[in-house]
């Protein structure tokens, strides 16, 4: 209706009233924590590149898992730095992996944390890349076989969930067959289906020093500038028995998250990827917007793009500002 009959500032006037009509509601239940798992022990060493975000040892990670159950936080998914880089990768599958001792002490210590693992070669390769490397080649069906052996040493190691991350062809089926040959059926896969060849991941790759050490990654990464591709690499998960899809990067592809959310009723995860926690963090130190608002803002956003679930390095921080009241 016209003015002055309807006058849209009538339910912005008090906090309360803008509380009660919000239609996109942010809480800790949707937020997930990613962690660096290092070897050793009493580490907890702050990463330059992401403020506020450590590598821990395993006993520093059950610490840290602690808290974030007194955050009320729901899951954690792990990254892991191994002590040492080979071609294949051999750290990401070892049973005495920096991972795999982590979920093992994380589950023990705090069994009502769902701790999910990040499932990838990149952190322990030395040519820094996701998959076998044939020549300047990444070789898309060799990896499957090496992916199946991580994703296996992170489930018997007591993992809740497994998160395939790397972007070959048919692993997300590769990884189902071989847990359920197993008789791990009961664990669930969150995929990330539609990853972006992304600039956005440079603070991570320092974290995990997972830079590709030749060319890039944009032979199986997704292309930027494509979106209904991004539908198709999800329907092509959820056929192979993807239980979760996600979104990688989410604030640059707000509008990917919205398309999928759009093609599938499946849960819809979303990483608010190092690039953009950065940014903000780097921002706000040199006053230039309010971290705080800026935070809440940009996770709100995703949210209401489509996304159910959310993983950020800004979880715990989250969780302190929406006890406050939120935006």
């Amino acid at each position: 209706m016209p003015f002055p009959t309807y006058r849209s500032r009538r339910l912005r006037e008090s906090p309360a009233l803008r509380r009660l009509v919000q239609e996109t509601r942010l809480t800790p239940s949707e937020l997930i924590l990613p962690l660096f798992i290092v070897p050793g022990h009493g580490i907890r060493q702050e990463i330059s590149s992401l403020p506020g975000q450590c590598h821990l040892s395993v006993d520093q990670a059950v610490t840290e898992a602690k808290t974030v159950v007194d955050h009320g936080l729901p899951a954690v998914l792990l990254f892991g730095l191994p002590a040492g880089k080979d071609p294949l990768g051999r750290e990401a599958y070892s049973p005495t992996g920096a991972v795999q001792q982590a979920v093992h002490a994380i589950k023990r210590a705090v069994p009502g944390l769902v701790v999910i693992t990040d499932v990838c070669l990149c952190e322990y390769t030395d040519h820094g890349h996701c998959g076998v490397v044939e020549g300047e080649r990444i070789v898309n069906d060799l990896t499957l076989e090496l992916l199946q052996r991580t994703a296996l040493s992170h489930v018997e190691a007591g993992a809740d969930m497994v998160a395939p991350s790397d972007m070959m062809d048919g692993r997300v089926g590769a990884i189902r067959a071989c847990l359920d040959d197993k008789g791990y059926y009961h664990i669930p896969i969150m995929a990330y289906a539609a990853k972006y060849a992304s600039s956005f991941y440079g603070p991570f790759r320092e974290a995990v020093q997972s830079t590709p050490q030749f060319g890039d990654r944009r032979s199986y990464q997704m292309d930027p500038a494509n979106a209904r591709e991004a539908v198709r690499e999800v329907q092509l998960d959820i056929v192979e028995g993807a239980d979760i899809v996600m979104v990688k990067p989410a604030l640059p592809y707000l509008d990917v998250i919205a398309r999928v959310r759009q093609s599938t009723d499946l849960p819809l995860a979303a990483y608010n990827v190092s690039g953009e926690y950065a940014m903000i963090k780097a921002a706000a130190r040199l006053g230039w917007l309010d971290e705080e608002r800026a935070t809440l803002e940009a996770l709100t956003s995703i949210k209401r793009a489509g996304a159910d679930i959310i993983i950020t390095y800004f979880a715990k921080e989250a969780v302190r500002l929406l006890a406050r009241g939120g935006l």
